[in-house]
């Protein structure tokens, strides 16, 4: 395929022990375990080009947070031999502070982000304290600062950040959640980031206890099915089975390989 790319996963934290109730939002009752949680950041290369998906957080926030952080996503992508400043593109899938630490450490990248992402986290619904939870008011004032340097590019639903890379409004987690399409050697591979915590909040059809609308979040299941076409084609945004199913491809950086074939097929 011509327009065929690399996706890499680079893990950068972690979130243990953790209850069947941190992870469903019911359960099944005969569950006693839960897994962990992993963070990851997304690295896309296509032609010579990386797109960076998402920009994790920093020591200061797992600090804050209670995580742990196993290496700065700053210091994982140069580990990986990408330089934050050679970023030119990141694709922000929503605002949460896991997903939008680090903004002002690309000083060259644009940031691409859904329009209802940006009017949920700086409007009415934040006045509630459970639902900006998520959300850390520095990352927040950063996006606006580079709305205002004009590096901020605004998709409503479907949009294209490059050739063979587009992104698509969810919601469900967030308002103006946004999944990840990207054409591969083995066909399209969704990274779903906080579609699906876990494999199993899709597979299960049980929602990850965060949750703006429910009815968005099943939605977006769907949706994520159509766009990967494969069962074994769309990557959860936290789940450690990722780091079982794809090979390692760095020794120097905890990074996987998601554009080959997971080990062990989840056609159902």
């Amino acid at each position: 395929m011509g327009n065929a790319a690399e996706i890499y996963a680079l893990r950068y934290a972690t979130m243990s022990p953790r209850t069947p109730h941190m992870n469903f939002l019911q359960p099944d009752p005969h569950d006693s375990m839960a897994q962990d949680l992993d963070y990851f950041v997304w690295l896309i290369r296509r032609d010579g080009r990386d797109i960076l998906v998402d920009t994790g957080f920093n020591a200061a926030e797992a600090e804050i947070r209670h995580r742990t952080l196993t290496r700065d996503p700053i210091d994982a992508l140069a580990s990986f031999g990408v330089a934050a400043a050679g970023i030119r593109d990141i694709i922000v899938t929503h605002l949460h502070y896991d997903h939008a630490g680090n903004l002002d450490r690309f000083p060259n990248a644009r940031f691409h982000l859904q329009e209802r992402e940006m009017a949920y986290a700086t409007g009415r619904c934040m006045c509630n304290g459970m639902l900006r939870y998520p959300f850390t008011v520095e990352h927040v004032t950063t996006m606006v600062r580079h709305v205002y340097g004009d590096r901020v590019t605004f998709h409503n639903g479907d949009g294209e950040v490059a050739p063979g890379v587009t992104v698509h409004r969810v919601g469900g987690h967030s308002d103006g959640l946004q999944v990840v399409r990207v054409e591969t050697a083995r066909g399209p591979v969704v990274l779903a980031s906080d579609a699906a915590h876990y494999y199993a909040n899709l597979q299960r059809r049980s929602p990850f206890p965060i949750v703006l609308n429910i009815g968005d979040m099943i939605q977006g299941w769907e949706i994520i099915e159509r766009l990967a076409g494969h069962p074994d084609r769309f990557i959860p945004g936290h789940d450690p089975l990722v780091t079982e199913l794809y090979p390692r491809v760095s020794e120097a950086a905890d990074a996987y390989a998601l554009h080959v074939a997971p080990s062990r097929p989840f056609a159902r």
